[in-house]
């Protein structure tokens, strides 16, 4: 085996990872479609010489591979922003060959936009978590579809709020759907009823996945945080001490405003486009818990509104800044794991 120090890109694809190696010129030693199997890629690679570090482009899939190479090759792996990378591109062409280059390329010259490799732990959470955020969004979707049959048919209940149980006893008894309209929407209740058990069976693994995770005890100890915010924080997040500063993470959650200023303009145009949005949405929820019930959040909150503040942007300035107070607290060294 060459002992050449060698920057290794890999192009990842579901059955095949494209592999670029170069050598600290920017040499290159080899340029070959590979199986997505570990033990062939460090096979062909270290004919070539020795690894000093291997990027391969974030995607479904590529953790598990960059965690198999670290763990039996002993590699140094990192996981590269897709976006930027696609952003430091000189031409529009795109090719597995050319992207396993550039991969390769600024891995060598450190310019590697890198992402956090999560451990497995918090990436099987994460999978839990975003299930759970599945479920809802289809159990939104399926009382969307409820509720529009009721609008053509131009029924109103006033036994009570929607959703309500006086209001579901309404729903499933009354007889004023046409025949195939009540087949529909007994077949929607009986979706809607399914999907409230799998709800509550995803939290209850949720729950036990969490009930020795320090990190999460440690958010649930503050004000407007709730289990599942808790979660959300712990997947997404992972780590805290990940972040050199409040300020970054809280652009991690796009919670950041952006500015639009140009010549002598100057403006703002929200919050950046960053982040999860399922993450960015709860914790503007969080917000508005914080607004209603934590006394520092409320004088903050009646400060601005005396401005002419909108509500809608001052929960977003109490993320915010929430989220670095946060940063803050969540540096103890027994919760950073």
């Amino acid at each position: 085996m060459s002992r050449i120090p060698v920057f290794v890109g890999l192009d990842y694809h579901q059955n095949v990872v494209q592999v670029c190696v170069v050598d600290p010129d920017g040499t290159v030693l080899g340029n070959r479609g590979c199986p997505n199997d570990g033990p062939q890629i460090v096979a062909y690679v270290e004919r070539l010489g020795s690894v000093k570090r291997v990027a391969i482009e974030a995607c479904t899939g590529a953790a598990n591979l960059a965690e198999e190479l670290v763990e039996r090759a002993g590699w140094s792996v990192d996981l590269a922003h897709a976006g930027y990378v696609a952003r430091m591109k000189q031409g529009p062409d795109k090719s597995d060959f050319a992207d396993a280059r550039m991969l390769a390329d600024l891995e060598r010259v450190g310019y590697l936009p890198r992402v956090w490799l999560a451990p497995e732990k918090i990436r099987s959470l994460r999978r839990m978590v975003r299930y759970r955020q599945q479920l809802m969004n289809e159990r939104r979707n399926v009382k969307l579809r409820i509720r529009a049959l009721l609008r053509e048919h131009r029924l109103r209940c006033s036994l009570g709020r929607p959703w309500t149980k006086p209001w579901m006893h309404w729903l499933r008894e009354t007889d004023e759907l046409e025949e195939n309209s009540r087949w529909i929407m007994n077949r929607h209740l009986t979706r809607l009823d399914a999907l409230v058990e799998e709800v509550a069976a995803t939290h209850e693994r949720l729950r036990h996945l969490t009930s020795d995770d320090p990190v999460v005890a440690k958010l649930r100890t503050f004000c407007g945080v709730g289990e599942i915010t808790a979660w959300m924080l712990r997947a997404e997040i992972g780590r805290f001490d990940r972040f050199g500063s409040g300020k970054q993470l809280a652009r991690f959650c796009g919670l950041s405003p952006r500015n639009a200023s140009s010549g002598t303009r100057q403006a703002d145009a929200g919050l950046v486009k960053a982040g999860n949005p399922e993450l960015r949405a709860i914790l503007i929820e969080t917000a508005h818990r914080l607004m209603r019930f934590d006394k520092r959040w409320m004088e903050f909150t009646a400060r601005l509104l005396a401005r002419g503040k909108k509500k809608s942007v001052i929960a977003a300035a109490v993320g915010n800044r929430w989220m670095r107070w946060l940063y803050h607290q969540m540096q103890d060294a027994t919760v950073v794991a």
